[in-house]
């Protein structure tokens, strides 16, 4: 492969309804598009990537801004480089951005590009490429932090209503066992989960111990992303299961959580980790090591949500992932649409690893575009 240009597109995008975590409250998706234009054995082909980081480093050190100038600054010029010395391929991406410390987000981003790009040339799906047997996967929704515990139990039955097979409570200080106690009650047989994105440290240890009662699949990220430690000292005091988010940055980290004992389960984004290759090496030490894996969302469009779907596909993904409807978030996604069937959403298996962009959604939501020149 040979990449021509790389046009780095900024969507802005409304949301259906305010995402309140413990960290933010997003009414607009502010996205990063990556459309690579490559070459690839003489055959012309666009590749597309989605960046996970948003506008502000609150989720991550990472922020849309910050990924635009590493991305333009570095990873493409370092590629083009690359590229000069021997053919490019997605599974090389990360070898020859490496010298770059960090910048998960914006790697990720680029590999899944190359990646989707690669596929297409070859008239291959990623499910395929992953060796996926699957042809649809369960569906799981983020309920983020609500206004009272009545407006929660409204918003969570229109999510049952419409077929979501597992429920994320988002939590904070002060906003944990009395909501999480009414959805259990109003729903004693649903699966249920909770998400802290690190809200609380282990002093609060015997707080999050009251959830126990409450028979949760698991309590994600509770305690702070750089502090393993104190999330095994947590799981030795809870019955509910810990899983890890923020903390499992790679599948060096993967390993040293489970060795830890401080992820009983790992939620694994694509883009936090650095890409789907990454992505699929954790996957492998959690199966490894008899640790349940499932695949988080980042507010996806219908590009990163159609590469989700064919990961949380392989056979460690044993719990649904918060791969929802587009219409979960967006009125008109800038893809055709996913759409929940029977609490379950299709594995595409079209050739490439994202699903196509509809072009006068693509321009209509762009609001700043950057072309790099090999």
């Amino acid at each position: 492969m040979r990449i021509n240009h790389v046009a780095l597109r900024t969507l802005d995008l409304p949301l259906v309804a305010p995402f309140t975590t413990s960290f933010s409250t997003q009414t607009h998706r502010s996205v990063l598009v990556l459309e690579v234009h490559a070459t690839v054995d003489g055959v012309d082909v666009v590749g597309w990537g989605e960046c996970g980081a948003l506008s502000e480093p609150v989720y991550s050190e990472e922020y849309l801004a910050g990924v635009i100038d590493v991305t333009t600054t570095y990873l493409l010029p370092m590629l083009f480089e690359a590229q000069r010395r021997a053919p490019l391929t997605a599974e090389s991406v990360s070898v020859h951005l490496e010298r770059i410390v960090g910048h998960r987000m914006a790697k990720a981003a680029v590999e899944m590009a190359v990646l989707d790009a690669q596929l297409r040339a070859a008239g291959i799906s990623f499910a395929d490429y992953l060796g996926v047997t699957k042809d649809r996967v369960p569906s799981g929704v983020s309920v983020g932090i609500q206004g009272s515990v009545p407006q929660l139990l409204d918003v969570v039955q229109g999510y049952v209503d419409a077929g979501y097979v597992r429920i994320k409570l988002k939590i904070k200080p002060g906003w944990d066992i009395a909501p999480v106690r009414a959805v259990r009650e109003a729903y004693p047989e649903i699966p249920l989960q909770v998400d802290a994105n690190a809200a609380y440290t282990l002093v609060d240890a015997n707080r999050l111990a009251k959830l126990d009662e409450f028979d949760l699949l698991l309590i994600e990220q509770p305690l702070a992303e750089d502090d393993m430690r104190q999330h095994a000292e947590l799981a030795k005091r809870m019955r509910t299961p810990v899983c890890l988010d923020e903390s499992v940055v790679s599948a060096t980290k993967a390993a040293d959580a489970i060795a830890m004992g401080a992820a009983q389960i790992i939620n694994i984004k694509p883009s936090r980790v650095g890409g789907y290759l990454e992505a699929r090496r954790i996957h492998d030490i959690a199966s490894a090591h008899g640790v349940a894996v499932w695949c988080g969302g980042m507010l996806e469009t219908g590009i990163g949500r159609a590469a989700n779907a064919a990961l949380a596909g392989m056979p460690g993904f044993t719990l649904p992932g918060d791969i929802s409807a587009s219409d979960r978030f967006y009125a008109e996604d800038i893809t055709e649409p996913f759409v929940l069937q029977d609490g379950h959403l299709a594995i595409p298996r079209d050739p490439g690893l994202a699903r196509v962009p509809i072009l006068d959604r693509l321009e209509a939501a762009t609001v700043d575009v950057v072309r790099v020149d090999a």
